[in-house]
């Protein structure tokens, strides 16, 4: 099942197609105790409708996002790597090694970028990427309701010179880009599912690479319970769970790039580079 986000409704998407949710609040329906099974009702008690996923928003209500760092080896080289003139690489191969995860405050929802909308780069950075990473639903009662595309937008140069700028590195207007939908399957989320990442600049393909979430170094249910551990929720929250997908030291981002991330059943969340 699929649920997006629409000017008209929310749509939902299963194998038979596209009906109209009866529900009008995005926060109600994705906190239904068992948004699946309430998913499958709606359907079976609805007509199909004539729809195409075109004008769509962010799958988001009034949900902040939150994210994870260092949760693949990739990662914690790129971190180390970016950070070994300040001397905080040590802290990165410390947090990928620790018991307890690095998470952090990504965005509120009205800062979030629409799909097919602008993602931002900072004027003060000089070296930004895109983090192409798998993006969980968790519910107000801390499950795991499903899963949609990310995209965790970084200033490499502003973390690297030292860890405390982490918040400005992270978090400023259209930094986090989400969708195209929220996916919610009935068993959890496959871990040989592929995510994969192009970006293209005046048409031409500079960046392209794919990598299966089975290499995550930690679960989904552990990342979400140090998230809930001491905080509530009560419209449930998204979860950015990391990156291994890094373009190499010499990239960065231009005004008018392209970014395109999939990841299998979920589909493909397209965003534009600007400022």
């Amino acid at each position: 099942m699929k649920i997006y986000k629409t000017a008209q409704g929310i749509i939902i998407e299963s194998e038979s197609g596209f009906f109209r949710s009866k529900e009008k609040n995005w926060n109600t329906l994705v906190n239904s105790e068992n948004l699946f099974q309430k998913l499958q009702e709606e359907v079976s008690n609805s007509e199909k409708i004539d729809w195409s996923p075109k004008e769509i928003a962010a799958p988001i209500g009034t949900q902040e996002i939150w994210a994870a760092g260092v949760t693949y080896f990739r990662s914690r080289e790129a971190r180390m790597e970016e950070s070994k003139e300040s001397g905080a690489a040590v802290f990165y191969s410390k947090v990928y090694e620790a018991e307890r995860p690095e998470l952090f405050f990504k965005s509120t929802y009205y800062r979030v970028a629409q799909p097919n909308g602008k993602v931002h780069i900072r004027k003060d950075s000089k070296w930004n990427v895109p983090e192409p990473e798998l993006t969980l639903f968790i519910n107000s009662a801390g499950h795991i309701a499903g899963y949609t595309i990310g995209n965790d937008m970084s200033s490499r140069d502003i973390e690297g010179e030292n860890p405390l700028y982490l918040p400005q590195a992270k978090s400023y207007d259209y930094a986090a880009a989400i969708g195209p939908c929220l996916f919610v399957p009935e068993k959890p989320i496959h871990p040989d599912t592929k995510i994969h990442m192009k970006i293209e600049r005046y048409g031409k393909t500079i960046f392209e690479g794919e990598i299966s979430i089975n290499q995550m170094k930690r679960s989904h249910t552990e990342l979400a319970g140090y998230l809930f551990r001491e905080m509530a929720f009560p419209d449930g929250v998204y979860l950015m769970t990391g990156t291994c997908l890094v373009p190499d030291d010499s990239f960065t981002l231009h005004d008018g790039d392209k970014i395109s991330i999939e990841i299998d059943e979920i589909g493909t969340l397209v965003n534009i580079v600007g400022r």
